[in-house]
């Protein structure tokens, strides 16, 4: 048997989603397959702090297994980034701080599925899985996401968007502007963050000004989308240049929208894979699934979600998740299962994509000399 692939399984982070990412990182590790890989946590705690602890050689069985590494972070006192940055400073030679061989961010949300660690990690060149730092942040911003799909000419809800320092200034306007544009009941979202975190629906303007405080909570930006009559579609995407997508998916949810608590913690929703469409319009969706994929210039995998209007049939795209979750109760991996590909090759699928973008940039240029030699 040749050399273990060094895993870095990075989890919890500084969001809201900690808890979500903590679930994640726990189906993950229970999915390995420890004859091909070693893993080394990196745990990082709601303050920000990373922390580290001897390499995992087989699954742990709970949550606070992984947790653990807050309590033995010292690895001969290096600290817990030194085996990310190791490859920088000795080559990747074997030691003490054997460098890793690929990252594996279980981030979500802030500070880790929006483009800051994968700076982090392109500055240290190391492999990682999932989007880069463009696409991260991108599919993060659901803003800056609803320019991208505009630019592509993907159909999208009606939305308005301002930050808080707007909104303080014109509240009466946008009020004004939500009314007339989009009506009651909408939802209100904060811009930058997931899992149905910080989410209201709004019937009425006291409840629209009550939701829009609630998402300032968690962002210093809120958008504010018109109520879609809809059957809510998902499609996996998995790839880097030339993606694929899975079978369609469609949630029916347990509460008024698939918030958190129908996604995480009730177990209610129910999820149908494959999804009950006709064949062209499966077609359709998986195509447009692709096209949003490669609009934010994605690599790895995401998560692509829709609405089926139900009015006309219509489908319009609701956003790109960079990095879906991998509980027990999430889409993305059931939806390859379903295709044909298991959680433990997805896994090393995702892994072998994480290696081959890394290798193609490799060759890629920066000294700026353009003399050909």
């Amino acid at each position: 048997m040749g050399k273990k692939v060094r895993v870095g399984l990075v989890y919890g982070g500084k969001s809201g989603e900690h808890e979500v990412s903590l679930q994640t990182a726990l189906a993950v590790t229970k999915a390995f397959d420890y004859d091909k890989y070693e893993v080394q946590p990196f745990y990082i705690t709601k303050q920000g702090q990373w922390h580290t602890a001897s390499p995992l050689l087989n699954a742990p069985d709970q949550v606070g297994e992984l947790q653990l590494a807050e309590a033995q972070q010292s690895i001969a006192g290096g600290g817990a980034l030194v085996p990310v940055f190791q490859g920088l400073t000795d080559g990747g030679a074997e030691g003490e701080h054997q460098a890793i061989d690929v990252m594996f961010p279980l981030l979500h949300g802030t500070y880790g599925e929006d483009g800051t660690v994968q700076g982090l990690l392109e500055m240290a060149n190391i492999p990682y899985v999932g989007a880069g730092v463009l696409a991260s942040a991108v599919g993060m911003d659901k803003i800056m996401m609803k320019k991208v799909f505009a630019e592509e000419g993907l159909p999208q809800c009606i939305y308005r968007h301002f930050n808080r320092t707007q909104w303080r200034k014109d509240q009466a306007y946008f009020i004004m502007e939500i009314e007339v544009t989009l009506g009651y009941p909408c939802f209100v979202k904060p811009a930058n963050l997931g899992s149905s975190v910080g989410i209201s629906r709004a019937k009425n303007r006291e409840e629209l000004i009550a939701a829009i405080e609630f998402a300032f909570r968690y962002d210093r930006k809120v958008i504010v989308e018109e109520l879609v009559e809809a059957r809510e579609i998902e499609v996996a995407v998995l790839g880097n240049d030339e993606p694929r997508a899975s079978v369609p998916g469609e949630i029916v949810t347990s509460g008024e929208f698939y918030d958190y608590k129908s996604k995480y913690t009730d177990g209610k929703s129910e999820m149908h894979i494959p999804a009950n469409l006709p064949a062209e319009l499966a077609q359709q969706v998986q195509e447009l699934a692709i096209r949003a994929f490669l609009s934010i210039d994605g690599s790895g995998l995401s998560r692509v979600d829709f609405f089926l209007r139900k009015s006309d049939n219509r489908l319009l795209i609701n956003e790109v998740n960079t990095m879906p979750g991998f509980t027990p109760y999430s889409m993305y991996p059931l939806l390859w299962k379903e295709s044909g590909l298991p959680y433990r090759e997805l896994l090393d699928t995702l892994i072998d994509l994480a290696l081959a973008r890394h290798a193609e940039k490799q060759g890629i240029e920066y000294s700026g000399n353009d003399t050909g030699e």
